[in-house]
Order: C-alpha cells, then sequence, then structure tokens
C-alpha cells in the first residue's frame, strides 16, 4: 500500500485507467470459473469454449474500432457488414464452391459488396450528425428487415440453401454440405494439456486452440492496428477526437469518417463469414438483428469509450464477453436448476455496460 502511494498511484487511478466495467466484469468471470470449478465442471471445456467463442467473434467486434475512431460512436449498424457477408456466403455456394476455395471465394465476393454498402452507409451519417448512433440502430434494423424479402424471391437453386418445398432461401443454412463448416477453426488445431502430452495437433482433449481461426483474427487486428498508424489512420482519429481542429488543419472530415465506416463494414462482412464457418451454420432473415449489441458490449468491456477504441480493448473485450457468457450457463443451470438466469444475467449485463459507456461520453479523459 505504501509502494503505491510513494509512486503516486491509487486505486482510482488504476480504475480510471483500466476502466470499471473491465474491473468488475472480468472479476466477476473469474468468480464463476472458480465457482465451475468447485461444481465439477470441466475447466478445459470452458476455455475452450471462451477461446473458439472468442475466435468467432473477435472481428465482429474490431469492426466497431473504426467507426468509433472516426467519431460516429459504436457501429449499431453492424448488420449492414453482416448482411453484405451472408449474401457473399450465399452466392459462393449458389456457384459451386465448397471447402476452402468457398471459404476464399466469400471473402472476395463480401469485401467489394463491403465497400459500396459502406460508401453509402458513411454519406448517411455525414447527412445527420450528431444523431449517429440513432440512426445507425434504425439502418441496422431496417437492413435486416429490408433483405427478408430478396431471401426468398431472389431465384437461387442451390439444393443446399433452398426450402424443400417452395422457392426462397432457408433460414439456416448448413455448411457441413458444402464442407464449409470449421474450415477455418480445423486448420493447425491442437489442444493444450490432452491425453497424449502437453501439445497434441488435431486433438480434441484438453484446451482445444482453433489455430485458423485465431490467425484470421490476428491478421485483421494487425491490419486495422497498421491502418491507423497510416496518414489516412492518423487523420480519421484526429477529425473523431477534435473536429474543429482537424478541419482547421485541412483534414476533410466527412471523407475520413466515410473511410472507417467502410473499414468497419468490411470487418463486420469478414467476421460473420468467420463466424458461420466457425458456428457451422449460416442463419438468415432476422438472424443478424441484435449482433451489434453483444460486438459493442464486448469492445466496451475491454476498456473503450464511446469515442476511443483501440485493437487492445477488443482483444482483452472479446475474450472477457465470451468467458463470461460461455461460463455462466452451465454455472447458473447447476446453481439455479430449472431456471434460465443465464439469458436474463446476459441481458442485464450487455446493455448495462453498454449504458454506463454512452452516459461517461465526455468524462474523465474520453
Amino acid at each position: 500500500m505504501t509502494g503505491i502511494k510513494e509512486k503516486g498511484i491509487s486505486y482510482k487511478d488504476i480504475v480510471k485507467k483500466v476502466g470499471f466495467p473491465t474491473i468488475f466484469i472480468g472479476g466477476f468471470w473469474i468468480l464463476l470459473l472458480i465457482a465451475g470449478g468447485f461444481l465439477g465442471i470441466s475447466m478445459t471445456t470452458l476455455l475452450s469454449d471462451t477461446i473458439k467463442r472468442a475466435g468467432m467473434n473477435g472481428i465482429l467486434v474490431l469492426a466497431m474500432v473504426p467507426s468509433i475512431q472516426s467519431g460516429t460512436g459504436p457501429n449499431f449498424a453492424l448488420p449492414v457488414g453482416v448482411v453484405c457477408g451472408l449474401f457473399a456466403i450465399v452466392c459462393s455456394i449458389e456457384i459451386g464452391f465448397t471447402g476452402w476455395a468457398w471459404l476464399f471465394a466469400s471473402i472476395a465476393f463480401a469485401i467489394p459488396l463491403a465497400v459500396i454498402v459502406g460508401y453509402l452507409y458513411g454519406k448517411l451519417l455525414n447527412a445527420v450528425k450528431g444523431s449517429e448512433m440513432t440512426i445507425a440502430t434504425y439502418t441496422g434494423f431496417s437492413i435486416v428487415a429490408f433483405m427478408c424479402l430478396p431471401w426468398l424471391v431472389i431465384p437461387f437453386q442451390s439444393k443446399n440453401m433452398g426450402w424443400f418445398i417452395g422457392k426462397g432461401l432457408r433460414e439456416t443454412i448448413q455448411l457441413d454440405a458444402i464442407k464449409g463448416a470449421q474450415t477455418l477453426s480445423n486448420f493447425l488445431k491442437f489442444s493444450l494439456f490432452g491425453e497424449k502430452g502437453f501439445i497434441t495437433f488435431g486433438g480434441e482433449k484438453g484446451i482445444i486452440i482453433p489455430t485458423g481461426m485465431l490467425l484470421m483474427f490476428f491478421i485483421c487486428c494487425v491490419t486495422v492496428w497498421l491502418y491507423f498508424r497510416s496518414k489516412s489512420g492518423i487523420a480519421i482519429s484526429a477529425g473523431g477526437i477534435n473536429p474543429m481542429f482537424a478541419k482547421s488543419s485541412g483534414i476533410d472530415i466527412d471523407k475520413c469518417r466515410i473511410k472507417a465506416n467502410i473499414l468497419s463494414t468490411i470487418m463486420a462482412a469478414i467476421g460473420i463469414i468467420v463466424y458461420s464457418q466457425g458456428y457451422g451454420y449460416a442463419q438468415l432473415y432476422t438472424a443478424p438483428l441484435n449482433m451489434a449489441f453483444p460486438a459493442v458490449a464486448a469492445v466496451l468491456i475491454g476498456g473503450a469509450t464511446a469515442s476511443r477504441a483501440k485493437v487492445f480493448h477488443v482483444i482483452i473485450g472479446v475474450i472477457i464477453y465470451q468467458g463470461l457468457f460461455t461460463t455462466a450457463l452451465p454455472v447458473a443451470n447447476l446453481l439455479f436448476e430449472g431456471t434460465d438466469l443465464s439469458e436474463i444475467l446476459r441481458m442485464i449485463i450487455q446493455n448495462g455496460i453498454i449504458l454506463y459507456a454512452l452516459t461517461q461520453v465526455k468524462g474523465g479523459d474520453k
């Protein structure tokens, strides 16, 4: 205690630096892990599921960084990019790609589509300055509702996607049929603390590490990190921190905001492709409706605010957030048999963290 005070560091400084939501939710997750161990739940299973879900959701959470840095706030219109990725997925299946070819073709189709849609979305946000988060939420809901019609009327012919009777695409498309499920997840997969030693490649016992999916997340993180150290990325951040100063310095704020939202839309489109292959299914219609809220909550839990975010916040946030709910479900079911408190807990924490962050937009050093 004395040493901390001598160096001028107090607990309040630590809480302010790390963030109260990060400390609180991280500590709660650790308590749940300890409780799970006492209740006889396999720790290796809990950690494996946490790592897998973090890899599946990581790029979707990463999509929050460009929009927050540009000053438009958390990207509540994440479904806009998600829909682009889903459309690329079904187009790749329709053409006949399978396995790795399907994965790469989906990403290749998704990127140019996301660029176009992201540009239009960026233009929309420039027209509604001051109400970005509200408009973003309605935009995300609207695009999901609108795409329910194309999913039904576009004449796709693939038997792997259509209804057994009638026309249109199924609500849930199974990727096993095209050898797309777990394609990236199983690449160089290995396990820790398995039955055959400390590291076992391809093993199904111990803590499973989906190497390919984590590598994809890492590549996207490095890409975003490097971009925001380039001239264009610094201009975007400057416009988000102080628009008036940036404008007086000759920075085109509107152009920077469009670039940021294009990048955010691209990350969302790639993210849903990675998520779908890890999940094993592609879900259409209203499935993407609320996907923005867990992503927003995760980046905020990681220490980001509604006005500042870094790649580090994404990594920390997605691990804590996914770890919490991976652990909460089995622990709550054992502690309170016959109830589903885990879902109630998820909603309280997810929306509570978002509300807390939005109330702190202009507080402290934000």
